[in-house]
């Protein structure tokens, strides 16, 4: 079972200076910053993902949310994707470089935004080694296993025609992908409006001649439900057939879907929970799984927006705040040397984190300062477990106690790419055992 990272330019600078918050003179944002794969030993992934609509201009949906600029496009498509994200040494080039669509993106529209003629020549130019058909997300899953003519009667005739869609385009696509001599492994999503329906859309797509299946539409459902559409899957489809998870969220619950001969899954679960998430921020091995700590809080004075807003209302004084700042950043430093104690390290920390909350004059509001004792809580299990200094991956020993202060995102992606290498050893075991 591969984990393949689904990337959207996250990298980092390797010589930010930490101390005065800034990038060395000249830095040329991406040339002279890193990818996970070339800062973490071992690698922290088996393979990379990218999204068409990511990267290029949904059409028909104006301001489209892209990551890359059009000279950036231009250039991937002109050097490939192994180049371009400078996954091309000897030891990637037998590693899957997967292309998807990104239907999340388009979903409001009627139908794809992309042909299945574009998709092939948008992969074929990428140089990508897998390739998934254009598909139409369905979004409900009713575990009733309605039948088509109920759908009809309740009036949900466009779920039936984006389940018709992503069939229809899967056809296309693999006749067009094997006239151009199969230059990539063809990958069909599956979609559908039930398990059942799920079940039976991905017989189909085995009978056209698909030995690799995506089950996409993932990302909203809870597990139950997943569960019950893998099973509806695998047991139609032929053992050997083989079965990749699109944009699996519940990534830390990957051990329970060990026995549906999953082949492949990606996420930016690990990486995105380090600045998304409320509480769960550093992973850390704990046994048979991962434990999660809260990294420490201490936002840029000038540029966090809470903060901002609160200096424009006239609540809070830009002077104070920097001073604040500082010293939060030096006891959290001090802290790491063993010249403050938990105890007072909090104190100082919390009494800059509490101007995050400040909405007026009258002071916090007694459930503001309820949320500030559950952060203090959470905060003081990070600093008694020091979590960073017995982390011995690359990421850690090169830059310790930054790795835990929430702020900015040199700071905020190095901690995703710990998760990353984390969870890639977590995924590994289970596979071991």
């Amino acid at each position: 079972m591969k984990f393949l990272y689904s990337d959207t330019q996250d990298y980092v600078n390797p010589n930010y200076d930490f101390i005065k918050d800034c990038h060395e003179p000249g830095h040329k944002r991406y040339w002279d910053d890193k990818y996970a794969h070339e800062m973490v030993v071992p690698e922290p992934y088996d393979g990379l993902l990218m999204s068409m609509s990511s990267i290029r201009q949904v059409k028909g949906l104006s301001g489209s949310k892209v990551h890359y600029s059009t000279a950036e496009e231009q250039r991937l498509l002109r050097e490939g994707a192994r180049k371009f994200l400078r996954y091309d040494q000897p030891h990637h080039l037998d590693k899957m470089v997967m292309g998807d669509c990104g239907a999340f993106a388009y979903a409001a529209l009627p139908t794809p935004a992309y042909s299945p003629q574009e998709v092939i020549d948008f992969y074929i130019d990428a140089e990508f080694t897998h390739g998934c058909s254009p598909d139409h997300i369905i979004f409900d899953c009713d575990l009733n296993n309605p039948s088509a003519s109920d759908l009809l009667a309740s009036n949900k005739s466009s779920t039936l025609d984006r389940y018709e869609i992503t069939l229809q385009n899967a056809e296309e696509f693999l006749k067009i992908n094997q006239f151009e001599g199969k230059p990539f492994e063809a990958i069909a999503p599956i979609q559908g409006w039930s398990p059942e329906s799920m079940g039976n859309a991905a017989l189909d797509l085995e009978k056209m001649g698909y030995e690799y299946l995506a089950v996409g539409g993932l990302v909203p459902l809870n597990m139950p439900t997943i569960h019950e559409v893998l099973r509806s899957i695998r047991s139609k489809i032929k053992l050997e057939t083989k079965i990749h998870l699109l944009g699996f969220a519940k990534a830390n619950y990957i051990q329970d879907f060990t026995g549906y001969g999953i082949t492949s899954f990606d996420s930016t679960s690990p990486l995105i929970k380090a600045f998304k998430d409320n509480k769960n921020n550093y992973f850390m091995p704990d046994g048979d799984g991962i434990k999660f700590y809260t990294a420490i809080r201490i936002p840029q004075a000038t540029e966090n927006y809470r903060l901002m807003q609160g200096i424009k209302m006239g609540i809070l004084n830009t002077e104070t705040l920097i001073q604040k700042e500082r010293l939060a950043l030096d006891t959290i430093r001090a802290f790491d040397k063993g010249l403050t104690s938990v105890e007072e390290t909090l104190d100082i920390i919390i009494d800059y984190h509490s101007y995050l909350l400040l909405e007026s004059h009258e002071g916090h509001t007694p459930q503001q300062v309820r949320e500030l004792e559950k952060t203090r809580a959470l905060m003081k299990n990070t600093l008694l477990d020091r979590p960073w200094q017995n982390c011995q991956c690359s990421i850690c020993k090169d830059c310790g106690i930054e790795v835990i202060i929430f702020r900015g995102s040199n700071r905020n992606k190095r901690r995703g790419f710990h998760n990353l290498s984390i969870y890639h050893t977590y995924v590994q075991n289970i596979l071991e055992k």
